[in-house]
C-alpha cells in the first residue's frame, strides 16, 4: 500500500441527523492512518449542520443550502475532494451505515493492487440482520446487463471470501480512483436519483476499467433508510433511470429485451398496486415510465413504432 494514499470520505446526508453517528463514528474509528471524513449536508432542514460541527470536530462539514439530488450532492462532494483536497481516492458512502474499523485499508489494498480498477468494494449486510449479506456486487446479463445482487440474503458462510473482478455493483459504498474520476467526470446528474451508480460503471467499463471485490472491506447498511425502500418516490425513478442508461449507451436491437421487461413489469406492478388501492404508486411508475419514453423519443434511441412493438 502506498503510504502517500489520502482518501476523503465522502457521506451524504439529507435531513438524516439521526443516522449519521453510527456512520461518522465507524469511519472515524478506522485504522487507516492517512483520511478524512466529509460529511455533505444537502440541503437539510433538521439541524444536520449545526449536530456534525458541534459533535464531530474531526469531520468536515460541506454545506450544501439547496437539496442537489443524489448524483449532484457527491458531485460537489467529489470536486472538493479531488480537486481541492487533492485526494487519491475517495470513499462514497451512504448515511444509514455503519462499517468496520479496517474497511479503508482493505479498499486501498485491492484497489492499489490493480491500476485498471476504477471501482473498489466490499461485502455490505443488512444492518438489522448482521450476518446476513445484502451485496457483494451484481449479477451480469448479455441482455439486461446488471440484473440482481450476488449474494443478497445469504447467511456469509466463507462463501464469498475470494478477491473478484465483479461486472457491476451498488454504490451504496465504492472506493473510486482519481483517474477515473478525471476521466469521467463524476456521476452524470441526468440520473438524479436511482441507477445512477450503474451508468457510471457503464462509462468506466467503456474505457477499460473494471471493478475489484475485496471479501475485508464490511459495512452494515440499514437499506434506503432516506428515500424509502418502497416509496412513490423511489418507484418514479426505478422506472425512469435504469432505462434512460440503456437507451443511452446502447442501439435499440441490445437494449430492447431490458425495455420488453420493464414495459411487462410496469403491467404488474400498476395491477398490483390497483389491486390495494394505492393509486399514488399506480401514477409514480407510469410517471416514470413515460419520462423515460420520453427521452427515447427526444433523443432518437426509441420510435413510436418500437414502443408498442
Amino acid at each position: 500500500m502506498k503510504e502517500h494514499s489520502f482518501v476523503v470520505v465522502l457521506i451524504l446526508s439529507y435531513n438524516g441527523k439521526e443516522l449519521l453517528p453510527d456512520a461518522i463514528e465507524s469511519y472515524l474509528a478506522n485504522d487507516y492512518e492517512h483520511f478524512r471524513v466529509v460529511v455533505i449536508d444537502n440541503g437539510s432542514t433538521d439541524g444536520t449542520q449545526g449536530f456534525v460541527e458541534s459533535q464531530y470536530p474531526k469531520a468536515t462539514l460541506l454545506r450544501l443550502d439547496e437539496n442537489q439530488g443524489y448524483s449532484g450532492g457527491f458531485n460537489i462532494g467529489l470536486a472538493y475532494a479531488f480537486n481541492d483536497l487533492s485526494a487519491d481516492y475517495v470513499l462514497v458512502t451512504n448515511n444509514d451505515v455503519k462499517v468496520d474499523p479496517g474497511i479503508i485499508s482493505a479498499l486501498v489494498r485491492t484497489a492499489e493492487s490493480d491500476e485498471k480498477t476504477a471501482f473498489t468494494i466490499g461485502k455490505t449486510y443488512f444492518f438489522e440482520q448482521p450476518e446476513l449479506l445484502q451485496s457483494v456486487g451484481k449479477k451480469h446479463d448479455p441482455e439486461l446487463w446488471s440484473n440482481g445482487h450476488i449474494g443478497g440474503h445469504e447467511k456469509d458462510e466463507g462463501q464469498f471470501e475470494e478477491p473478484a473482478i465483479r461486472e457491476w455493483c451498488d454504490d451504496i459504498y465504492w472506493l473510486i480512483s482519481a483517474e477515473i474520476y478525471q476521466k469521467t467526470g463524476g456521476y452524470d446528474t441526468e440520473f438524479a436519483f436511482q441507477a445512477e451508480d450503474f451508468e457510471w460503471q457503464i462509462r468506466a467499463k467503456k474505457l477499460g476499467y473494471h471493478i475489484k471485490y475485496t471479501p475485508e472491506a464490511r459495512l452494515w447498511h440499514k437499506d434506503s433508510v432516506t428515500i424509502g425502500k418502497n416509496s412513490p418516490f423511489k418507484i418514479y425513478f426505478d422506472f425512469r433511470n435504469p432505462l434512460i442508461a440503456h437507451m443511452k449507451h446502447r442501439e435499440y436491437e441490445d437494449f430492447k429485451h431490458f425495455f420488453k421487461n420493464k414495459r411487462r413489469y410496469l403491467f404488474l406492478i400498476v395491477y398490483r398496486n390497483l389491486k390495494k388501492f394505492r393509486f399514488y404508486y399506480v401514477h409514480r411508475s407510469i410517471m416514470g415510465f413515460l419520462s423515460a419514453l420520453r427521452w427515447g423519443l427526444k433523443h432518437k434511441k426509441l420510435s413510436f413504432f418500437q414502443i408498442f412493438k
